[in-house]
């Protein structure tokens, strides 16, 4: 059952050392706050799983966390390269960045069957591609009932699970709207799970199109207004395109890559303020 508490006291006791973490949510609903977190304590040796790191992970591989990437994209939505992923790929800074390349397609299916407490997927993606020969987890499969030459991709069990939401009720039950992404899945793939919520209510009300995560899913939630920030979250706030343009520029450079992480990360409090963004000292 899911357990109330600070998103300091869910990090320490959900994330540790070496493991794999996959903190997932597609253009919304991005848990920034307990990246930042994870970066304040100080974990080191993550194998982080992402469908598709931006910012968040740029941040934890330029801190030091990252010892390995698995995903399927990577990149600054709508304005380029991640500066920190790449200097880490090429110069090794801070450190070495092992890479496991997958299509979206493939990591979804890897976490549907985590999920489903299955070995692997089968789908028809990767063929024609050099994925085949080039990452680990993709092999090819014969259907016994057809003779189809089909990929089966091995299924995603992370160690821990983060995702950010925008409600929890008293009980620990979550619930989530508009573009919902994996995370359902992450959640249920992983042996421990961290959520972070804009708000917390006496009880959920109905809502179209939302999933609901009771809380015997849920290890930890906690509440973390503007925890999703530069990212948004459906009704509750409104993506800061100028975070992620000027992102570009401060990432750049490991002086002032490593700058904004003191003042904006290491010095500031554990969560975060709703609309905060780079400019003015804002916390994010």
């Amino acid at each position: 059952m899911a357990e109330i508490v600070t998103l300091a006291d869910a990090i320490a006791a959900a994330v540790r050392d070496g493991d794999t973490v996959a903190m997932e949510g597609f253009t919304h609903l991005i848990p920034h706050a307990a990246g930042h977190e994870v970066i304040r304590q100080g974990r080191r040796d993550l194998t982080l799983v992402r469908m598709t790191p931006d910012i968040i992970y740029d941040q934890l591989i330029g801190a030091g966390c990252a010892r390995k990437l698995v995903f399927s994209w990577a990149g600054n939505p709508g304005v380029g390269s991640l500066h920190r992923f790449r200097d880490a790929v090429e110069r090794s800074w801070p450190q070495p960045l092992e890479l496991e390349e997958h299509s979206h397609a493939g990591m979804a299916n890897r976490f549907a069957a985590g999920a489903s407490g299955l070995p692997f997927a089968v789908l028809r993606g990767y063929r024609g591609t050099s994925l085949l020969a080039n990452t680990t987890g993709v092999a090819d499969i014969v259907c016994p009932f057809t003779g189809e030459t089909l990929t089966a991709v091995s299924a995603l069990r992370p160690d821990v699970a983060v995702i950010h939401a925008q409600v929890a009720d008293t009980r620990g039950n979550i619930q989530y709207w508009g573009i919902t992404g994996v995370q359902k899945e992450a959640v249920l793939a992983s042996a421990r799970s961290v959520v972070t919520v804009e708000e917390i209510v006496d009880s959920l009300e109905p809502r179209p199109g939302a999933v609901v995560l009771p809380s015997w899913t849920v290890d930890y939630v906690a509440h973390v207004p503007g925890g999703a920030h530069p990212s948004y979250a459906l009704g509750y706030s409104t993506r800061d395109n100028d975070f992620y343009l000027g992102w570009d520029e401060i990432s750049r450079d490991r002086d002032r890559f490593s700058a904004w992480l003191d003042e904006h990360v290491y010095g500031a409090r554990p969560q975060v303020a709703a609309g905060a963004g780079i400019k003015g000292g804002a916390e994010c």
